[in-house]
């Protein structure tokens, strides 16, 4: 590992490419922390005596089998989000130079082939920055000047806006404002793939927990390891959609409650909520035969089960409608048994009338236990004695 603190603009210059893994999450900075961003730009422009504003950390791996190319090509493990917003507002920048018709000492094509393209490349070699699947065309397409795709990243546009109007009302100088954001700082933190082990790192600078989902940190810990296409095979095929299942876990809460109900199944013990990531990485190590693709197949499987009881969604009417009369006493206690049973339907191990007569057992027994006043955390043990 190498670190050391660079200019930002400088940290850009340069044929390079910067790829954020398909397994990060989607960008999700929201206008208060752009606001935030903008604030400390004017300040640093403003202010002579400011020499230079620390933004924070880009960690990449730079060596290894991600070296494909004639284009160095870095993936991005931590600071994606500030990363793509200083993107943004460079973009923004250029985009108000072009229009104000004034001379300035920086110019957009200079933004550009400095800081946002390859300008000697072509295709998506051309640009520095490669965002997720979610995010990647609407920033391609800001950068090209064409119209966003129907299906856009409304973080991404709506930041990109957000900063063109604050420079086109502000009364700042474009070129004070350029020399603002070249005060900016970060620590450039490059890995060895052969003798670095990214997700380790990765887990130290997301120790607090407070920036990452139990969810992103699964899908990280699950996918970090693989190279880039096994990466995406498994991510197009099972966790994406799972993510589309899900409402793209906008409300990452579901997810965690899904892979608490997945792990009680797993492993016969119920773990903490807000302890979901470390209790799987406990079972995945326990389980150290089983190869990424059966885990991830088997998370997908039972997610399944877990959305079809969660919102109803099972296309046999008859079922589904015994689900929504259990929802109605909304007692998710009993999820991780429904999973089992889900599983043991959906592998024909029970006929649709057995499976009915199971849920509407359960049924009953939430039900009769609400009224008597026993305490539903004790509905698993009762299902099994009887």
């Amino acid at each position: 590992m190498k670190a050391s603190e660079t200019n930002f603009l400088k940290f850009l210059q340069g044929t390079k490419q910067f790829i954020i893994p398909i397994y990060q999450r989607k960008y999700s900075w929201t206008i208060q922390q752009c606001r935030q961003l903008w604030n400390d730009i004017v300040r640093a422009a403003s202010e002579d005596q400011i020499k230079g504003h620390f933004v924070g950390s880009i960690v990449y791996i730079e060596k290894g089998l991600y070296q494909i190319s004639s284009v160095p090509q870095l993936l991005v493990i931590d600071g994606q989000q500030r990363m793509t917003t200083l993107t943004l507002f460079l973009l923004a920048l250029g985009k108000a130079i072009e229009e104000s018709g004034q001379p300035y000492d920086m110019t957009k094509k200079k933004i550009m082939n400095y800081h946002l393209v390859n300008s000697d490349e072509e295709d998506e070699l051309y640009n520095k920055l490669i965002l997720t699947q979610s995010d990647k065309d609407t920033l391609i397409c800001l950068i090209a000047d064409k119209k966003i795709p129907e299906e856009y990243s409304q973080r991404v546009y709506e930041n990109y806006t957000f900063f063109l109007d604050q420079i086109k009302k502000s009364e700042i100088d474009l070129n004070k404002l350029y020399q603002g954001i070249a005060k900016l700082i970060v620590v450039d933190i490059s890995l060895d793939r052969d003798h670095d082990n990214p997700q380790l790192i990765f887990e130290s600078l997301n120790s607090t927990g407070l920036d990452l989902s139990q969810a992103d940190l699964i899908r990280n810990f699950v996918l970090m390891k693989l190279e880039p296409k096994k990466q995406e095979e498994l991510y197009k095929e099972y966790w994406h959609p799972m993510e589309k299942s899900f409402g793209n876990f906008n409300d990452s809460a579901l997810f965690d409650r899904f892979m608490r109900d997945y792990l009680t199944v797993k492993t016969g013990r119920i773990p903490n909520i807000e302890q979901v990531y470390s209790s799987f990485k406990e079972s995945v190590f326990q389980n150290n035969d089983l190869i990424v693709q059966q885990i991830v197949e088997d998370i997908y499987r039972f997610s399944k089960h877990f959305v079809k009881l969660a919102f109803q969604t099972e296309k046999d009417k008859d079922i589904n409608q015994v689900l929504m009369d259990i929802n109605t006493l909304k007692v998710d206690v009993s999820y991780p048994f429904l999973l089992e049973v889900y599983d043991d339907y959906e592998n024909q191990r029970l006929s649709k009338s057995d499976f009915i007569s199971i849920l509407k057992l359960v049924e009953t027994y939430v039900f009769r236990r609400a009224i008597c006043g026993v305490p539903t955390n004790s509905l698993l043990r009762l299902l099994v004695k009887n």
